[in-house]
This record gives structure tokens, C-alpha cells and sequence, in this order.
């Protein structure tokens, strides 16, 4: 690791909880240059939902490669760009009854975000922006502004203006915060300006696994509608089915006005952002929001393939399946550990210990045993658990055992022993 000590900034963040050279990656399968074997439980902090190298997009995109397929074309129409559309349309939105435009912005998630407020703000003609305590949505200066662990918003990056920040569902207990958002906009002394869209994450990845009820969602989709105010929903990371639907918001059966999604849309964790907008929203002026690298056709030939999953009805259940069996798992340590709470949905689940020590132990734990998982939450006391969602069961199985003698390994250290 001296090189990398050496070269690159102190910016750099995973390779700190995990200080191992990796050299290759197959399926849910991580190897170092040593050769030594992990399971691989980050997936790329969701960005590879097909596995690592998936043989079906690998070979697709080697194929556009040998016959000289364009890469780079800006906003170009390509063959590779008609295609990943045209099976997007066919695959995810027809059979949803879904309409929305596609909007092909820079490679990363926070760009799409920042797109998505900048258009809700045209659109609206407001500036206000209405986001939720626990909120992640990204770390670029807009996208930043709607992000709301205080670790990142160093008064020297964010410009705290023209944005709201309420509580999320279950920030304030048993109270239900929708009632919060809709009385924030109900009443004009509320100190709220009517915002242009309300942003929010149906499942809180970084904020710490937090999952929104139907209920819930439903509640802030009408408060929306009723007050002229669009919705905003950033799947960056539980989209392209981390949850068990394609989108997440599908079980709450919402359609929001406007949907980011980036990670594993590309399929093979290639850059890649889409916007999704109702075709009344595109009222973009030609370059308006614009970017060198909004045209990443080997994204758009993998994504294009790894729709095809998508295809077969029992894939959505399989995702569930595993699921399910994760759960069992982490509903098992949440009761050996005091005080922790199990939480997730689909193939995103956490435990928070409650502990940030702790947790950090269990990861340190679970990496020597050849697991990788991060943590995450506002103190970072959870666990996450972000498997591929074609995992072996096998290997599945395997990380299972070995993060729970991880977790037991964590506590079994003294408070004395762990400070030492």
C-alpha cells in the first residue's frame, strides 16, 4: 500500500477499512494481488447489482469493442445509446405504465441530483428545496446542500440557503413526520418556503438503512400533488432492484415526478447517470445542463444487457428470496446484541449495533475473515450489507457465517481489551 500512501490524496476513504491490493473480481468474489479470496458484501456501494465481470455483460460489451463500437459521442445519437432506450422503454417502463424521458446527464449519481434540482427550480420557478434528516445525495455542491450529515457540510462547501431540511419517517419516533412536511406547506408562517420539489430517499442507504413505509411515502406524494410542489426520488442506490422491484418506490405504488438513477443501472459498474423526468418537465434549453462524459456507450451496451434480467418474472422474487434469507440472519445478531435493531428490504440490510466502536470492530473482524461490509448511519453504527443480486446462495451463505462470527468475535472484546 506504500504507493498509494504515497501518490494519492488522503481523500480516499474504503481503502482505509479495507488495506489490501485488489487485482481481479468475479461474480460476488473479490481476489488481492496475493490471491487471497473475499466475498464481497459492498458491491461497489451498489454499483454492481449483475456481479463483478457478469460473463453475460462482459461479453456484450468485449463484442462493441471488437467491432469498433463508439465510446465516446457527447450527446450523440448512437446505435448503442437507440438500444439501451429503446430496452429501458420495453423492459421497465411499458410494463409499469410508467412515462418519463430520459435525461442522460454526467457519470455520477450527484450530478444526476444536481440536474433534478436545477430542473425543479426551472420548472417551479422556486428555489426552496424541502429534504429529510438522514438524507444522502451526494457531495458536490448542490447535491451536498440536500445532504444531511453534518460530517460533510463544512461551512466552507455548502451554501445552507434554499433548503429545508424536515425529519424522516421514524427520526421522531412513533410521530408521523408526514404530518410535518404537510403542515410545513399547509401553513404560510411556517418558516418553510413552498419549495419547488421535495427530494427524499425510499430507502436511506447512507443515512442507515432506513426504509419508508407505504403509508408514509403515500403521505408525502399527496402533500406533493396537493401543493403544486414536484417529487424527487434518488435511487441512485436502492433502484435497479436492490430492494426487490426495479424502482423503489414501486411498492408504495407512487409515481414520482422526477427519478435519478445511476450505480448499477450501467450494469457492470460503468459511469453512468439517467434522469428520469415526466415529459412535461423537459423544458431544457439545447446543452442547458450538460457534461463531457454524458454519452458512455459501453455503459449503455451493458445496461441494455443487463435488462435483460429483468425479463424473467421470478427475478424480482429471487431478489426477494435472498432477502429473506439475509434477514434471518441479521434478525439473529439484533437479538444477540444488545440493543441493536435489524432493518432493510430486499438485498439492503443493516444492523445497527448501536455502537459506533463496536461496529467498527465487527467490520475490521469480518474483513479478516474475508468479508467485506461497510458501515454507515448518522454515528456509523450499522452494518450494511449490499450483496449482489445474483449471489450464489453458497456464497451467500458463507458471508452470512462469516459476518456473524464477526459480530460475535466483536463482542466478545471488553471495553478494556477494545480501547487497549
Amino acid at each position: 500500500m506504500d504507493r498509494f500512501d504515497t501518490l494519492e490524496s488522503g481523500v480516499r476513504s474504503y481503502c482505509r477499512s479495507f488495506p489490501v491490493v485488489f487485482d481481479r473480481a468475479q461474480g460476488a468474489l473479490l481476489y488481492d494481488d496475493t490471491g487471497r479470496r473475499y466475498i464481497d458484501f459492498l458491491s461497489g456501494a451498489g454499483s454492481i447489482n449483475y456481479g463483478h465481470n457478469n460473463p453475460r455483460l462482459k461479453a456484450a460489451v468485449v463484442d462493441y469493442l471488437q467491432r469498433d463500437g463508439i465510446t465516446h459521442s457527447l450527446d450523440l445519437a448512437t446505435v448503442a445509446k437507440r438500444r439501451f432506450m429503446d430496452r429501458f422503454e420495453q423492459t421497465v417502463l411499458a410494463p409499469r405504465r410508467l412515462r418519463y424521458t430520459l435525461q442522460f446527464t454526467g457519470p455520477t449519481g450527484a450530478n444526476g441530483v444536481e440536474a433534478a434540482l436545477k430542473l425543479a427550480r426551472k420548472v417551479k420557478r422556486r428555489r426552496n428545496i424541502v429534504a429529510f434528516s438522514g438524507a444522502y445525495h451526494g457531495l458536490s455542491a448542490g447535491a451536498l446542500a440536500v445532504t444531511s450529515n453534518r460530517s460533510y457540510r463544512d461551512e466552507s462547501f455548502v451554501t445552507r440557503a434554499d433548503v429545508s431540511f424536515l425529519p424522516y419517517e421514524g427520526a421522531l419516533g412513533a410521530f408521523d413526520t408526514s404530518s410535518y412536511l404537510r403542515q410545513a406547506l399547509d401553513n404560510p408562517a411556517s418558516g418553510v418556503d413552498l419549495p419547488a420539489a421535495v427530494i427524499l430517499e425510499c430507502v436511506q442507504g447512507e443515512g442507515g438503512v432506513n426504509v419508508a413505509s407505504t403509508a408514509w411515502l403515500r403521505a408525502v406524494a399527496s402533500a406533493c400533488r396537493e401543493h403544486d410542489v414536484l417529487l424527487i426520488v434518488d435511487d441512485v442506490q436502492a433502484g435497479c432492484g436492490r430492494t426487490g422491484d426495479f424502482f423503489s418506490f414501486e411498492r408504495a405504488g407512487i409515481e414520482p415526478d422526477v427519478v435519478v438513477l445511476s450505480k448499477s443501472i450501467s450494469g457492470l459498474g460503468l459511469p453512468m447517470t439517467v434522469v428520469l423526468l415526466k415529459p412535461e418537465l423537459d423544458v431544457w434549453e439545447p446543452g442547458e445542463h450538460s457534461g463531457t462524459f454524458r454519452g458512455n456507450n459501453l455503459a449503455f451496451v451493458a445496461g441494455a444487457e443487463a435488462l435483460a434480467y429483468w425479463d424473467d418474472p421470478a427475478f424480482p422474487h429471487e431478489i426477494r428470496r435472498r432477502g429473506a434469507v439475509v434477514a434471518r440472519t441479521f434478525d439473529r445478531l439484533a437479538r444477540a446484541c444488545p440493543g441493536a435493531a435489524a432493518r432493510g428490504i430486499g438485498l439492503i440490510r443493516g444492523l445497527d449495533v448501536g455502537d459506533p466502536a463496536l461496529a467498527v470492530r465487527a467490520r475490521r473482524e469480518a474483513f479478516a475473515r474475508g468479508l467485506i461490509v461497510e458501515l454507515c448511519g448518522a454515528r456509523q453504527t450499522t452494518i450494511k450489507a449490499l450483496p449482489p443480486l445474483v449471489i450464489d446462495d453458497a456464497v451467500l451463505e458463507e458471508g452470512l457465517g462469516m459476518l456473524e462470527a464477526a459480530v460475535n468475535a466483536a463482542l466478545a472484546v471488553s471495553p478494556a481489551a477494545a480501547e487497549a
